[in-house]
């Protein structure tokens, strides 16, 4: 992405493309509204802001649409600058004719995520609060919409710019230091300061450790589904789907290749992986599926084991044992057909019992398995990551702070102790977007839709 900083007046279409009984053309820069006046039916140009305003646009006196006009004004807008937004028929024609029209009259056609971008340049959203932005229009539970919720109104922001100020407030100490460091004077109370060290490296282990929650949040919960063929594997994926996804078949080893699919539980994204049937075979292409099966095991946060309660245990339970020896933290086993064998008794921890032709036992196995989930963080109103980005600068400001704390305890002079802060405090700032680069701004703004 070139030339982020252009002063130009840019349009995109803000709502999805195609046929729509709404679209919404956005336009934003200095020029927004003189542009918009130009070819809309009245005078908008001394009007209020926040105001909306009826009318037709038209190309040489022939109407293209009647049209209500949004007006936003300087740093009242989402991007800061002048902006302008056009409710017109979704028509595809109407779309494409009204961008041909603006671009004529001296728009350009936005980039990728320039209007947040925009925001981000004029002081409306941190570095932080414009990528919650994608991730809220990314959101596909409750818990990720919260999540992004919470960042783009500034509770991550706020956390980092605490943190970073309470070192800067050390760091000039430190940097003061060095311009007396002939009368060898410490500024900087060195009992002080480590306090603050252990306070900033706890607040950053929180916020690195919920990162496990946050990504599963963000990109959701891998659940793999094993078991033996005919164990009811598919019966079981296509209850908890509650449509017909999975090919279910007195046939064993009918299912070849992994089929996925997400469902939402209590607000959280689960991936359903049903795999194939594990068991000795001499056909080539089943023996591919289980190798498969094994592999999505291993990358599962959750392995669901089905073992038929009606059929006989003992080759089950041996496939269940090599499983657990890659798998007991994360290992549910569940025991279908129970209607077929209700007598049955297993002495197995994280066990439930379930009818997936009957639909029974089915509410049990949600709730185990929102119990492998740490609800509570997310009740808890915690600040939780979700940005592998964000992650990775957390994890460099902690070593470094965990540097600082060495060198401090063994008696390290100011000037090298401000290598090291000063390296914390780029980190940090490389969150928040204190610290950028092009490169940076580039590839994150890059991911955005065009409208925004």
């Amino acid at each position: 992405m070139n030339n982020l900083f252009q002063e130009d007046t840019i349009c995109a279409l803000a709502t999805g493309g195609g046929l729509s009984a709404i679209s919404i053309i956005r336009l934003s820069g200095k020029d927004a509204i003189k542009i918009t006046n130009s070819i809309f039916s009245k005078d908008i140009s001394t009007v209020k802001t926040h105001t909306i305003h009826f009318g037709t646009i038209a190309d040489n006196n022939k109407i293209i649409d009647e049209v209500l006009v949004s007006i936003f004004k300087g740093s009242r807008s989402y991007t800061g600058e002048e902006t302008v937004e056009i409710s017109c028929h979704g028509s595809t024609f109407i779309q494409q004719k009204l961008l041909q029209l603006f671009i004529s009259k001296g728009c350009r056609m936005a980039r990728a995520g320039e209007f947040t971008m925009r925001a981000f340049r004029n002081g409306k959203l941190d570095l932080s609060q414009a990528e919650s932005v994608a991730d809220l229009i990314a959101s596909e539970s409750e818990a990720a919409h919260q999540t992004a919720l919470k960042q783009l109104r500034g509770g991550f922001s706020d956390k980092l710019q605490n943190l970073r100020t309470k070192l800067i407030d050390f760091a000039s100490l430190i940097e003061l230091e060095l311009d007396f460091s002939e009368e060898d004077v410490e500024f900087a109370d060195r009992e002080q300061f480590l306090n603050l060290l252990s306070t900033i490296k706890s607040e950053l282990s929180k916020l690195i450790a919920s990162f496990k929650l946050g990504n599963v949040i963000k990109n959701g919960i891998p659940v793999a589904i094993l078991g033996a063929p005919n164990v009811g594997k598919s019966t079981l994926l296509n209850i908890l789907l509650n449509e017909e996804k999975a090919i279910v078949s007195d046939i064993p080893g009918t299912t070849r290749d992994a089929i996925e699919d997400t469902l939402s539980i209590d607000g959280f994204k689960f991936l359903f992986i049903d795999t194939a049937g594990i068991r000795e075979t001499q056909d080539t292409i089943e023996k591919l599926g289980i190798k498969k099966t094994i592999e999505k095991a291993k990358l599962a946060s959750i392995v669901l084991f089905l073992i038929d309660a009606a059929a006989p245990l003992e080759s089950q339970l041996e496939e269940l044992h090599k499983i657990k020896k890659t798998s007991k933290d994360k290992l549910l086993v569940v025991f279908n057909k129970i209607d077929l064998n209700a007598s049955l008794k297993a002495d197995f921890s994280n066990t439930i019992f379930i009818s997936a032709k009957n639909d029974e036992g089915i509410e049990r196995l949600k709730d185990k398995l929102l119990a492998f989930v740490n609800t509570e963080q997310l009740s808890s109103n915690e600040t939780i990551v979700t940005n592998l980005r964000h992650f990775d600068e957390l994890q460099l400001t902690l070593h470094e702070i965990e540097t600082i704390i060495s060198g401090v305890n063994s008696g390290l002079t100011g000037d090298f102790l401000a290598i090291n802060i000063r390296q914390a405090l780029f980190h940090l700032g490389s969150i928040t977007g204190e610290v950028t680069t092009d490169t940076l701004l580039g590839n994150i703004f890059g991911k955005f839709c065009i409208g925004k």
